[in-house]
């Protein structure tokens, strides 16, 4: 399948593809051996890892500080 890419650097997705990701919106977009690739990026709802993983450090009684220490002794070794 051909896609044309317009003077503004816009692609339309052809038909046949789009409609298998019908719920997608967003595609995380990378280059892989001169190859465009073209991920479909799902966003979590509140709810998600992330909110869990602070809820856990909320009950182990982490605070930012001791995050941003941790940040400091993990990249220490990295330099």
């Amino acid at each position: 399948m051909l896609a044309k890419k317009t003077s503004k650097n816009q692609i339309t997705l052809p038909r046949d593809i789009a409609k298998n990701f019908p719920d997608t919106v967003y595609f995380d977009v990378l280059m892989d051996d001169n190859q465009i690739v073209l991920k479909p990026v799902k966003f979590s709802p509140s709810g998600s890892a992330l909110e869990k993983a602070r809820l856990k450090m909320k009950k182990l009684g982490m605070t930012e500080r001791d995050v941003e220490e941790a940040i400091i002794w993990a990249r220490k070794d990295a330099k």
